[in-house]
């Protein structure tokens, strides 16, 4: 028989993972009746906390990491955070972090600056564990973190096989789904705006296209694909140039929907509109591209609740509990708008 845990503790009680693992160390911010609980289950069910399980938690920070990847710094230094998609990544951390009374530590950083944020934090034991965002194709975080056996839940993996926990929209899927959509349409030129070269979502992305114009009958053309950067100016650089080639491709994907709203303004400044002259689309699902004009079409990547789900893993392994499932893989949602569409 195995023997009993925090978690079966916690389960036979309602109460979260944290609370039970604070109440049986004493701190004070628990209420005394909720600590009387906990301590008499845990006595009934033979719950026997190892003295280095108990040590290890009394040197808890009570608090997770997240350091939001940016691609570019302004001008002065600073650096360009205006991606939709992590306020709702965030928000997700934050109120599940909360729900087990654990502190959000959040940082924003280009890949040039981040390596000493991650070793201050880890060396300086500033937080408990991690949650990575954009993965490299081959990520030093990932390493760096395995290597200090610090515990993190990662939203995307490496190239090749990985053991660690992660949470991934298959965009490959997505991407070749979105060729049909737009191959259906009758469109034949469909143009691709990419990402960083380093990303593991860029060769995803890419392969997915590709895979796509192959279904759909349609010969690759690598002048039908531009590089962005993943923000509104880099869509809106590459779209400028795709779409004063000739012949000019009458559709174009952006790698997020950052890049595609760019790709809409260069759109609207060559006096084309927007899903009847030339058909955009993206991917995640912020609010701002529903909100445009036209409304855009994207691949739909539920950035709150995989945060939630981020956490959740994270706090099992920080409390050294199992994972149900520890690499879950999600498919993305299409949803076609008047971008691709056009007007009704």
């Amino acid at each position: 028989m195995s023997p009993v845990t925090i978690r079966d503790v916690a389960t036979r009680l309602n109460l979260s993972i944290t609370t039970v693992s604070r109440a049986l160390d004493g701190y004070a911010d628990v209420a005394a009746a909720t600590r009387a609980r906990v301590e008499t289950a845990a006595r009934e069910m033979g719950y026997a906390p190892s003295h280095m399980a108990r040590q290890m938690r009394r040197q808890r920070t009570d608090a997770i990491g997240f350091v939001i990847p940016v691609t570019r710094k302004l001008e002065g230094g600073s650096r360009a955070f205006a991606d939709p998609y992590f306020s709702e990544f965030i928000a997700g951390l934050g109120d599940e972090a909360t729900r087990h009374r654990l502190d959000l530590l959040v940082s924003v950083a280009t890949e040039e600056d981040e390596q000493p944020i991650y070793e201050r934090w880890a060396r300086g034991r500033r937080v408990d564990g991690f949650v990575l965002n954009r993965m490299r194709a081959h990520d030093w975080r990932a390493r760096f973190l395995l290597r200090n056996s610090l515990p993190f839940v990662a939203n995307g993996r490496e190239i090749g096989e990985v053991t660690y926990p992660f949470i991934e929209v298959d965009s490959r899927s997505g991407f070749s789904q979105m060729v049909a959509h737009l191959a259906g349409l009758g469109h034949r030129r469909i143009a691709y705006i990419g990402g960083l070269p380093n990303l593991r979502s860029q060769s995803d992305r890419l392969s997915g296209y590709r895979a796509g114009l192959k279904k759909a009958g349609i010969a690759f053309d690598k002048r039908l694909v531009a590089a962005g950067d993943l923000t509104r100016q880099g869509g809106y650089l590459a779209a400028l140039e795709l779409l004063q080639r000739a012949p000019r491709p009458t559709a174009l994907i952006g790698m997020n929907d950052m890049t595609a709203l760019g790709a809409m303004r260069a759109a609207n400044e060559l006096g084309l509109q927007v899903g009847r002259d030339v058909a955009i689309a993206g991917f995640d699902g912020i609010d701002d591209g529903a909100h445009a004009s036209p409304p855009l079409t994207t691949l739909i990547q539920p950035a709150y609740s995989i945060a939630r789900q981020s956490v959740q893993m994270l706090v099992a392994l920080i409390n050294g509990d199992p994972i149900v499932e520890r690499q879950i893989v999600l498919q993305p949602e299409l949803v076609a708008r008047a971008s691709t569409l056009g007007t009704s």
